[in-house]
């Protein structure tokens, strides 16, 4: 990891083993959005209770409303319901509802204007491409273009997105996360409830799936 490292933080399970990560590597500043979605407080509180455990000065909180505005997914638009999935269902084979359209590109660019203001080189996002939802904007290719893009447009042309889990399985992610000690206990990952975790959402199911493969038991 980069010496001034910039993490998004969602607070989920992915996230979380990024912020270990980061934090074995020296003090990275923590960023969090807060964009509309149906789990926002529960994500939040997520999200500092790890900057906590972790003793994160540096941490930004940004709030928009523009993706509830706009609409079109499940997270962030309540006409549209979030998808259970029964347990042994296959995931990711299409873009399902809770896609929030082009989101993590807004999330970056937030990020890089963050950290130009720091003097960060560099930032991580706990995008997954396989064994995930499907979403367009987790995939390594999408990065390589992002950083192409850095190349050309920061202030020092040396910015950088890294993607430590792209190409991990979730329960790879998970036997990662337990190495480093990852407070998975404070993640959130749960779609559709803020205080009990639902278990039938794509989210739930991939962690679920990833704990049970990793035969350990879900702390949440």
């Amino acid at each position: 990891m980069a010496s001034k490292t910039i993490v998004l933080v969602s607070g989920g399970m992915d996230s979380c083993v990024c912020a270990a990560l980061a934090a074995r590597a020296g003090q990275p500043a923590f960023l969090h959005f807060s964009y509309g979605q149906r789990t926002a407080a529960r994500e939040r509180r997520a999200f500092e209770a790890i900057a906590d455990l972790y003793q994160i000065r540096d941490r930004l909180v940004v709030e928009t409303d523009f993706f509830r505005q706009i609409g079109g997914s499940a997270l962030t638009d309540e006409t549209i319901a979030v998808p259970m999935v029964a347990a042994d269902a296959a995931i990711g084979a299409e873009i399902p509802v809770t896609y929030v359209p082009f989101r993590n590109a807004h999330f970056l660019a937030a990020a890089v204007s963050w950290a130009e203001v720091l003097g960060a080189n560099e930032i991580v996002i706990g995008a997954v491409e396989q064994d995930s939802s499907g979403y367009p904007d987790c995939r390594a290719a999408y990065y390589d273009v992002f950083n192409r893009l850095l190349q050309v447009g920061t202030r020092s042309g040396e910015l950088a997105v890294a993607t430590p889990l792209i190409r991990l399985t979730k329960t790879q992610i998970v036997r990662l996360g337990l190495e480093l000690q990852a407070p998975f206990h404070l993640s959130w990952s749960c779609y559709q409830n803020s205080e009990k975790a639902c278990r039938e959402c794509e989210s739930c199911r991939l962690r679920l799936r990833a704990f049970a493969q990793a035969g350990v038991e879900d702390p949440l």
